[in-house]
């Protein structure tokens, strides 16, 4: 059981941590036709459309309620107004989704007041859905405000079924964790209907930032969920969970719907896929289709392949709580030990996590101890490139953002195929890394190490 420790520094010299509004800000891109506004200044906002434009190398619908100090001290009533008419109007959004921002939080602004006396005032918006979510950026971190966005959207835009007896039990609800990415969720949705069952899945990244082109250009999300849809997420047979943050969201359905809930933590290596796959073959009343027997035994083999380059490789990774757990424990499943981890919020999942201890703290700290405890791998974004560098062991990038490599948003970790990808891409980094750096040369075969194997003519 791993000790959770916070970090005592002053300040965050080279963060890890992503703030709540991003995290509400992503959720509120999977709905359809939605625009994500923020209330706070305008560099918050700014913030994040410059981070999620380099990830996913898209058009990325924001907006702003661009609070000035005297708005900010006066109170934002007039911001908040003024940004709902304007994006009604210009945009036409099927759905508004407002995260509020450190500075908001601070004034204690009543957003939710404010949007009851915008409705009562302006006809045009009276029944425009407006999701309000309370995301102070000076307190957790990134999976924590989109799983409070994920629950608020339950609360608000999920209908209470009329009578249980009219559950549709071949339709399943999913509810998807920050750390899977859209190629995550088709590979999941994809899994889930071969056992016949249509699932909802709340967001669905999958649906909107897949990097498709639309035919016309719309200045809103383009796919995701629909409202309509989302509206009767009420009457299916069951809710899957994807990742400790989403138990508040399940939790949320559970107590206004009655669907029941299967949470699972992991979706990465052989166990948890075999899990679902049960619970799939369980509640469809179908046996698993012959081509997941196939991938699981590419799976297998692929761990016996792979084990050879990512066994007794030490470890540093740096990562929401749980793509970390997710992530983590398949790589010492493969034999590798994680001897250094850090990660960004609480969690219960982090206890759990096969290593002595998880310090919630920033890149510097993890640099700093794969210094120490002598890594030779180092996970975490693209932010992590130059640490790397500095301590010269092989890179992968895992989580948002990734703004040096192309396809990110299709990286995929879930499924017995997404869990054989990781292998080979981390096992074939090992072994160019072993290529590139540890190659006997020409110099080395005249004395020392390399001498015993100089050639013979």
């Amino acid at each position: 059981m791993a000790t959770v420790r916070l970090s005592k520094k002053a300040c965050s010299v080279n963060p890890l941590k992503m703030s709540q509004p991003i995290g509400g800000t992503l959720a509120f891109m999977g709905l359809r036709g939605a625009m994500p506004l923020l209330h706070g200044s305008q560099g918050c906002t700014s913030f994040g459309l410059v981070l999620f434009t380099r990830h996913f190398k898209e058009s990325i619908p924001m907006q702003t309620t661009a609070m000035s100090e005297v708005a900010t001290v006066l109170g934002g009533y007039e911001n908040v107004e003024q940004a709902i008419l304007n994006i009604n109007k210009r945009a036409k959004p099927e759905i508004i989704g407002i995260c509020s921002t450190g500075v908001t939080e601070t004034k204690g602004d009543d957003v939710d007041g404010y949007i009851k006396l915008i409705r009562e005032k302006h006809a045009e918006v009276a029944k425009l859905p407006i999701v309000y979510v309370s995301t102070p950026d000076f307190k957790d971190a990134f999976q924590d405000g989109w799983g409070k966005t994920v629950a608020r959207m339950v609360e608000v835009l999920v209908d209470a079924p009329k009578s249980a007896s009219r559950r549709d039990l071949s339709k399943v609800n999913v509810l998807p964790g920050c750390h899977l990415t859209p190629g995550d969720l088709d590979e999941l949705r994809t899994i889930i209907e071969d056992f016949g069952l249509e699932p909802t899945f709340l967001p669905d990244i999958g649906g909107s930032l897949d990097g498709h082109i639309p035919d016309d250009f719309t200045p809103t999300t383009i796919g995701g969920v629909g409202i309509e849809e989302i509206a009767t997420m009420g009457n299916a047979g069951w809710t899957i969970a994807v990742g400790a943050q989403m138990r508040q969201a399940a939790e949320a359905m559970t107590a206004k719907t009655g669907v029941p809930f299967r949470l699972f933590e992991r979706l990465c290596g052989l166990e948890p896929n075999d899990d679902l796959i049960s619970f799939l073959t369980a509640i469809s009343g179908r046996p698993a289709p012959m081509k997941y027997r196939r991938q699981r035994g590419q799976l297998v083999d692929a761990m016996l392949d792979g084990h050879f380059h990512i066994g007794g490789r030490k470890l540093a990774i740096g990562a929401e709580p749980d793509l970390l757990y997710d992530v983590g424990s398949f790589m010492t499943e493969m034999g590798a030990q994680i001897l250094a981890a850090v990660t960004t919020t609480q969690s219960p999942v982090l206890e759990r996590v096969a290593t002595e201890e998880v310090l919630i703290g920033d890149l510097e700290d993890l640099e700093t101890l794969s210094r120490e405890r002598g890594c030779d791998l180092l996970f975490t974004h693209s932010h992590g490139r130059q640490g790397a560098e500095r301590l010269k062991i092989p890179f992968f990038r895992i989580g948002i953002p990734k703004f040096d490599r192309l396809g990110g948003g299709h990286q995929l970790t879930v499924g017995y195929r997404g869990a054989r990808d990781l292998i080979f891409e981390v096992s074939n980094l090992v072994m160019a890394d072993h290529e590139e750096n540890h190659q006997p040369t020409p110099e080395s075969w005249r004395g020392g190490v390399g001498a015993a194997h100089a050639p013979t003519h």
